[in-house]
């Protein structure tokens, strides 16, 4: 009788996650699999990365249409909203996930950011952006200025800006559209968000966006703001030559400006508190399942995002190499955020954000908020550029969103 030979095993796939990211997180993610591999060997992780925009229009389309949906996905701040409010991301209150009880371990707005509109977690900060001023001293100091005259208020901000137009002929800004954005974000009421109120109010006619309408307009009745827009060429070319005194903007901002914007500016900029004691984030990245990804690998993909999330020595190591200032609490006392910042003269101001990123508020988020910017930020520009009046403008601006609220 012949002998019968033993029948190859079959092979068998190995486990494999995706996550979806976009430009700096999918670098973090990567530079992350090293130790997601020792913790989950058989476990391969895939991540799909596209540009910035792109990528959120894919996980829009993913999400309505249950096609291509990764395992994970990152969501960038300014779309969160939208996300959060369509029931498209897995509710993670609760077992298996108890996001809830991750609460007191991130700063308090960007875990309140995360939060779906019956208020639970359907998202988890990473990083985050604590708003800064920077400023160029070289500058101030030619115009006999010290940073106390840029921060008592917006109100002296302007008053200081002409004065520094005055003496060196630089602008105080790139566009006046940056100061409506911080204003509006000012003086937020418990429960409100920043465009709509807790059942879809629009808030627009509020004093808040009269006040930011009207210094807006201050500034470009006083040609103090160069009117480039951000990220533009005339925008980095006016940091390089000196043209643009501040910036308002995250404190990532610092190693964009570092890096590529304007290096050989190192050593010339300071930061500080916005003025008139303001503390507003911009920006953040939060991770995210999609209620209809596959089940089966759902708790693997709760595993990616608490190491990615939860693990301090990752979130510092992120925070080294790509400035995404930690949401994470217990990172917060590591001793990288006492060292000086070189490109700010040698400041210690990892201090001074770690600061204001404690003090933000929280602030609800809403579907609509993107088509809201969108719709104030074409009125202020009828204001400062046409003369339309501000409470016609603003009353234009809130029966647009009265029509889109409920969508």
């Amino acid at each position: 009788m012949a002998s019968s030979l033993p029948l190859p095993a079959l092979a068998t796939a190995r486990p494999r996650l995706s996550i979806a990211a976009f430009p700096m997180i999918d670098e973090i993610v990567k530079a992350a699999l090293p130790q997601w591999r020792r913790l989950h060997p058989q476990v391969d992780i895939e991540v799909v990365s596209r540009q910035y925009g792109d990528h959120h229009t894919a996980m829009t389309t993913a999400l309505s249409t249950s096609v291509y949906l990764p395992d994970v996905m990152a969501l960038e701040a300014s779309y969160l909203g939208r996300f959060s409010s369509g029931g498209g991301l897995e509710r993670l209150a609760g077992p298996p996930y108890q996001a809830e009880t991750l609460k007191d371990g991130f700063v308090g707005y960007a875990y309140a950011a995360g939060l779906n509109a019956q208020g639970q977690p359907v998202a988890v900060p990473t990083d985050i952006g604590p708003g800064t001023l920077l400023y160029r001293l070289d500058l101030l100091e030619k115009s006999g200025l010290q940073v106390t005259d840029l921060t008592p208020s917006w109100e002296a901000y302007v008053e200081a800006g002409a004065r520094i137009k005055a003496a060196t002929g630089a602008y105080l800004m790139a566009n006046a559209q940056a100061l409506k954005d911080i204003l509006i974000r000012t003086g937020i009421g418990p429960d409100e968000g920043l465009y709509f109120g807790r059942d879809s109010q629009v808030l627009v006619t509020s004093p808040r966006f009269v006040r930011a309408f009207t210094l807006a307009r201050e500034v470009r009745r006083r040609k103090l703001d160069a009117r480039v827009t951000a990220w533009s060429n005339e925008w980095a070319e006016g940091f390089r030559r000196g043209r643009l005194a501040t910036e308002l903007s995250g404190a990532w901002m610092v190693g964009q400006m570092a890096n590529w914007v304007a290096p050989d500016t190192r050593g010339l900029w300071r930061a500080a508190h916005l003025p008139g004691a303001t503390f507003v984030g911009y920006g953040g990245t939060f991770y995210a399942i999609p209620r209809r990804s596959d089940p089966a690998r759902k708790p693997l993909a709760w595993d990616l995002i608490r190491l990615l999330a939860l693990d301090p020595g990752l979130q510092l190591a992120a925070f080294k190499s790509q400035d995404a200032f930690p949401a994470l609490l217990a990172t917060h006392d590591a001793p990288f955020f006492d060292e000086p910042l070189p490109f700010l003269g040698g400041q210690r101001a990892r201090q001074l954000w770690r600061e204001a990123a404690r003090r933000i508020g929280p602030v609800r988020v809403h579907k609509q908020n993107n088509f809201a910017d969108e719709v104030v930020g074409t009125e202020l520009d009828n204001v400062m550029d046409r003369g339309k009046d501000i409470g016609l403008a603003l009353a234009d601006a809130a029966r647009l969103l009265e029509r889109r609220a409920r969508r």
